[in-house]
């Protein structure tokens, strides 16, 4: 993402705490702090990109008094609605406003400017982003208000996660009946049983056994485990993918956190 910044004319300024990560930033072009308090009190755009929404609340107490009022917060992370809305609060509180917008598209399309981001928040808000937002991504949908992002997203892996489970499964399916994948999965497209994983992630990373998305089992649990919680919170039935979410969580420990989340498709495979 700041490499698309740097590249469309945008001055960046960098924190992690990671000297490695902070070294490619500065090799990029990138101004980097010593403190994320020091970047929040010179910007007044900041994009959090972080693994969960614990390290989301971390890092906004951190910055907290340092965070200039009018400044504009877009949260890129897969976080969790109530954090969300929780900061969204602080924002009304302390004069800063507070959007999230996690993406998709893996590490390729933030490679290439191409995203797809889900937004929610403040509608005047997300338009001053607008410069910003042209230049990471191909396609934002303003799903609604703070924390409506972050929910669309984890219904998004949600499906993504089951679909790699079920498309899999199909595959096998097809492969007992003689069947060959490659031929299975064109038919599949051109039928009401197409999604991203069958057009997408079955030709660009298992078919040819690449495994190599940059997105991570580890991140993919995570996420179920998001969809979960929301359902547990939100007193909704998930009894349909509760036993793919037993997969990914407790059926799949073979597979390492570190490995491609792809790899859900070798549980249980005699051929795929």
């Amino acid at each position: 993402m700041a490499t698309q910044l740097i590249k469309t004319g945008f001055d960046v300024t960098c924190f992690d705490p990671s000297p490695e990560n902070s070294g490619k930033m500065s090799a990029l072009g990138a101004t980097t702090t010593a403190s994320a308090g020091v970047l929040a009190k010179s910007c007044d755009g900041i994009i959090l990109s972080l693994p969960k929404a614990a390290v989301v609340e971390a890092v906004m107490d951190e910055i907290l008094p340092d965070i200039q009022v009018g400044t504009v917060i877009l949260d890129a992370s897969t976080s969790e609605p109530a954090t969300s809305q929780a900061m969204s609060a602080k924002g009304a509180e302390h004069g800063f406003v507070f959007v999230d917008g996690p993406v998709s598209g893996g590490p390729a399309a933030a490679n290439a400017g191409t995203m797809t981001m889900l937004l929610g928040g403040d509608v005047d808000a997300i338009e001053t982003l607008r410069p910003v937002l042209d230049a990471l991504t191909a396609k934002t949908v303003r799903v609604g208000g703070s924390g409506a992002g972050h929910a669309a997203k984890i219904a998004n892996n949600m499906l993504c996660a089951a679909n790699l489970v079920l498309v899999g499964e199909a595959i096998r399916l097809g492969q007992a009946a003689g069947v060959k994948p490659e031929d299975l999965l064109e038919g599949i497209n051109a039928g009401s049983g197409r999604s991203g994983v069958s057009e997408v992630n079955f030709p660009k990373w298992v078919l040819n056994d690449a495994f190599d998305s940059g997105f991570t089992m580890g991140l993919m649990r995570k996420d179920v485990g998001l969809a979960l919680d929301l359902a547990k919170n939100t007193d909704v039935d998930l009894s349909g993918f509760e036993k793919i979410a037993d997969i990914w969580l407790n059926g799949s420990t073979d597979i390492a956190d570190g490995d491609d989340f792809n790899a859900i498709v070798k549980t249980n495979a005699k051929e795929v």
